[in-house]
């Protein structure tokens, strides 16, 4: 089991470049480490929590269009800024969203539980396992040399991101394409993940209220998942940051 005061030291190194934020100023990235987990598939609870966010999405969009959504139109601008077209990589939250009128996929508990938080409170939420980071996970502007490992067709490949998308890596490679768009397969959860980084990503007009109740609701739904549960977070921004844990 980790500490909880290596979750707080894996965090304090975390790191947004500068470059990341001269190309949103409004930025803001709320990890959440987590120690303790129970893995599993599915059960009544995030099965519920799945639904719920179901019910809100379907709402949200007979108000409007998934693009026109607000946060998802502010996600959009941002994957222009660096040359991504949002029509052909989406965004977490909007590929999410676009799944909900066939029903969101269902996975285990685990996922589902932050997909279903992602929905509802409308913003891009990455999971992984933390146990396999190699470093502390950064926020850059790419070189365009950095690996990343997914799949094409069934087939284990290394790609490589454009220069200048905005990737999240560790010592060892890419960890998340273009911001929020695709994760690689070494640091995906898996049925054996008991710890685990949860990457809370935020533009305007959200605003920081706003993430944190998401933050707060992811952790609340987490904690039930082991009676030994943990957590740390850390809000990186333009300005002075905020820690806790519990």
């Amino acid at each position: 089991m980790v500490e909880k005061f290596a979750l707080e030291e894996f965090l304090d190194s975390a790191r947004v470049h500068d470059g990341v934020f001269a190309l949103r100023p409004d930025y803001r990235a709320l990890l959440v480490a987590v120690d303790g987990l129970e893995p599993g598939p599915g059960d009544d609870a995030s099965e519920a929590l799945l639904q719920q966010a179901e019910a809100i999405a379907r709402q949200a969009l007979r108000e409007r269009p998934v693009d026109q959504l607000p946060h998802i139109a502010a996600w959009r601008e941002a994957y222009r800024a660096f040359g991504a077209k949002p029509q052909r990589t989406r965004n977490s939250v909007e590929a999410l969203t676009r799944r909900v009128e066939g029903g969101l996929p269902r996975v285990n508990r685990i996922t589902d539980l932050y997909n279903a938080v992602s929905v509802m409170h409308q913003l891009p939420v990455g999971g992984e396992d933390l146990s396999r980071y190699c470093g502390a996970p950064q926020l850059i502007r790419a070189t365009g040399e950095e690996s990343f490992d997914t799949t094409a067709d069934g087939v284990t490949v290394t790609e490589h991101p454009d220069v200048g998308e905005v990737v999240w890596c560790d010592d060892t490679g890419v960890t998340c394409r273009r911001w929020n768009w695709r994760q690689a397969r070494r640091t995906q959860l898996s049925e054996e993940t008991t710890s685990a980084l949860f990457i809370m990503d935020a533009l305007d007009p959200l605003t920081d209220d706003q993430l944190c109740a998401a933050a707060e609701d992811l952790t609340s739904h987490l904690r039930r998942l082991g009676p030994d549960v943990h957590t740390a977070q850390r809000l990186l921004q333009n300005h002075p940051e905020t820690k806790s844990g519990d």
